[in-house]
């Protein structure tokens, strides 16, 4: 019994030294016709008659566990082989496949475009709360109160608070916070109460331009919407101005650019006009800057809102607001 116990210990340590590369070494040294297990076999007849049908029962279990330990080594081994035959089997030079990569959403992409414009033209970055109170949405930007964007039917509200429906929310926080001269841009996202179109979406983004200081008027607002648009477009720009209202603003103007792909000729784009309406700007209204916490009398200012959407579009020539925020991939993969 001394012998059989010796001999699984033997085992267990060839089983460590051979491994799998050499489990059939391992199994002619152990299970061939002259390997130990015959050898141990065959001196079962020797032993006194008492002790050989334990001897022999032992001797079984202990085959059975090496016939069993040199049949998984040798799977290993045939595995490891074939991962190499594969191997082998394929060009190990040839570049692999590359996952495909995700792209910048071309509205963020248009986004950090303009914003690395007004960084390098000096303007800094203000940002304000998307829930934002009547005050600065309405009543600090000279809104009436009878005005009809304050409507319900017109506004998104949660609550007494309203979901900012333009980026010029944030001007009198701006000019409080900062204080003056100013020379900002308010960017972020905007909501309104809109039917989905391919020209509307209930949410979107915005920016404002604020320069608020000693002396600004019409010509530095007109040299910024040139520089800007010119930068933006990659070519000479030239603008408009329209009057128009906005309470916040006066005079206030609808600025149209020439159509940045006829040129001006007429085309389907801008409708055979040659011009583009583009943003809503003008010199900021004196309630506004008391509002703010700036004297009128001293100070002056000009401000414009650009529709983030409205720029990407016009850049890359899509036609659909909707392509913008529903995820179609083959859309955003494609530019």
């Amino acid at each position: 019994m001394n012998e059989l116990e010796e001999v699984a210990r033997q085992f267990e340590a060839d089983l460590l030294e051979f491994g799998a590369a050499r489990a059939e070494e391992l199994r002619i040294k152990y299970l061939s016709k002259k390997g130990i297990i015959s050898k141990l076999i065959e001196k079962i007849p020797t032993l006194p008659p008492d002790q050989r049908r334990d001897f022999g029962k032992r001797l079984n279990e202990l085959k059975s566990r090496i016939e069993a330990s040199i049949k998984q080594l040798a799977e290993a081994q045939s595995d490891r082989v074939s991962f190499e035959v594969k191997l082998l089997d394929n060009d190990l030079t040839l570049e692999g496949k590359r996952p495909p990569v995700g792209n910048k959403h071309v509205l963020f992409k248009a986004r950090d475009e303009l914003f690395e414009i007004f960084k390098h033209m000096g303007f800094s970055f203000f940002d304000g709360p998307e829930l934002e109170t009547d005050f600065y949405n309405f009543e600090a930007l000279n809104f009436p109160p009878y005005h009809p964007a304050r409507d319900m039917q017109d506004t998104l509200m949660v609550g007494d608070m309203v979901l900012r429906t333009h980026s010029s929310a944030m001007q009198v926080r701006a000019l409080q916070a900062l204080g003056v001269p100013l020379k900002a841009i308010l960017p972020g996202r905007v909501y309104r109460r809109e039917e989905v179109s391919a020209r509307k979406y209930p949410v979107f983004y915005q920016f404002d331009a604020l320069v608020v200081g000693e002396g600004i008027g019409v010509g530095h607002l007109k040299w910024t919407l040139e520089t800007f648009l010119s930068a933006f477009f990659k070519k000479k720009v030239e603008v408009r101005f329209r009057p128009s209202y906005f309470p916040f603003v006066e005079p206030g103007n609808e600025v149209d650019v020439r159509c940045v792909f006829c040129g001006g000729k007429g085309c389907n784009v801008c409708g055979g006009t040659g011009w583009l309406e583009i943003l809503g700007a003008g010199l900021v209204h004196p309630k506004v800057l008391e509002y703010g916490g700036v004297d009128p009398k001293r100070f002056s200012g000009f401000a414009f809102g650009v529709g983030v959407d409205r720029m990407t579009m016009l850049k890359y020539g899509i036609n659909d607001i909707r392509l913008l925020y529903e995820g179609d991939v083959r859309f955003l993969s494609s530019l």
